[in-house]
């Protein structure tokens, strides 16, 4: 999980700086494609990480529901996953973010 965030926040940067030395002409459509599938790739990915999100909430309320299951080890695994929640939320804003400023390039 750790990785595929790494990668994605890494590929967003990567992706980032190649696409500010463009300098798109308002007739090529190849750079219009390709600045949509990065919008789609983009909001896919957010709407992965908000799925993360939701999936994370629901172990965390599990938890919290029944810590008395998890012994000692249900305030690490809390933080743990509040982490992970605060982790993919803001690499869905992150990813909607993206996807924006790729629609305002078109």
């Amino acid at each position: 999980m750790k990785t595929k965030l790494l990668i994605t926040l890494l590929l967003m940067t990567g992706l980032l700086a190649a696409c500010s030395e463009i300098k798109p002409h308002s007739m090529d459509l190849d750079l219009a494609v390709q600045h949509e599938a990065l919008v789609k790739h983009y909001e896919e990915t957010a709407k992965e990480m908000q799925a993360k999100v939701q999936e994370h909430k629901m172990f965390l309320s599990q938890y919290e529901a029944k810590s008395y299951l998890y012994g000692r080890q249900a305030e690490g695994f809390k933080e743990h996953c509040q982490a992970l929640i605060n982790a993919y939320e803001k690499a869905a804003e992150e990813n909607l973010m993206m996807a924006n400023l790729h629609r305002q390039k078109e």
